[in-house]
């Protein structure tokens, strides 16, 4: 208990710092594209903080028009390509303009514990939930995490923004290709070659 206690105060610490850093540079955001959603360029100060308080870290930055007002954000969990678990840590948040989606990921032994979080608007919303990935265990577990690394239009249903694959098999372990995110046939069929695939994915709504 001691142990999750500490880990979520540490998770709050990674997105009071996330915010604080977006507001900093909010004005940067407006210059991008309406309507899309990039991977964030972090400095190294930034970038340094995660990787101390995480096994896995994605920042992206959204810029939207006033029709659209709300973002859903979730994880799906898939096994061998099959969907176990379509809705892990759901939830809806109000947006206004431009902001930031953050999701890190730590990992203790057999269960990894997710925080996502929306910034915008001068406010986080985030959420904590965990999972267990296997029993399987985790020796000689290999694992790959990606984000989508072009610009993304928020006119799409729903985005896959990150995945985090875990594979028992050495052989079949390989790095989720360019179409993974924006291909649907070409990311069934991959997510088909890992043991276990977490996707975060998003929604906005007018």
């Amino acid at each position: 208990m001691k142990k999750l206690f500490n880990m979520t105060i540490v998770l709050m610490v990674v997105f009071i710092f996330s915010a604080c850093s977006n507001d900093t540079n909010a004005s940067t955001n407006t210059n991008k594209n309406p309507n899309t959603i990039v991977d964030s360029e972090l400095t190294d100060r930034e970038e340094a903080i995660l990787s101390t308080v995480s096994n896995q870290s994605f920042v992206f930055d959204f810029n939207i028009e006033d029709e659209y007002n709300e973002v859903s954000l979730w994880i799906e969990k898939y096994e061998f390509g099959e969907l176990i678990d379509e809705q892990i840590g759901h939830f809806t948040t109000e947006v206004v303009k431009n902001g930031s989606i953050i999701f890190t990921s730590v990992e203790s032994e057999a269960i990894q514990m997710f925080n996502i979080g929306v910034y915008s608007n001068g406010g986080t919303t985030s959420i904590i939930t965990s999972d267990i990935v296997s029993t399987k265990g985790v020796e000689d577990r290999s694992t790959v995490w990606e984000n989508n690394s072009e610009e993304i239009d928020v006119e799409d249903e729903e985005i896959v923004l990150a995945s985090i694959g875990f594979s028992w098999d050495e052989d079949s372990m390989v790095s989720f290709s360019s179409e993974f995110y924006s291909d649907n046939e070409r990311r069934i069929e991959e997510l088909e070659n890992y043991g276990v695939v977490y996707l975060l994915k998003s929604k906005f709504t007018k």
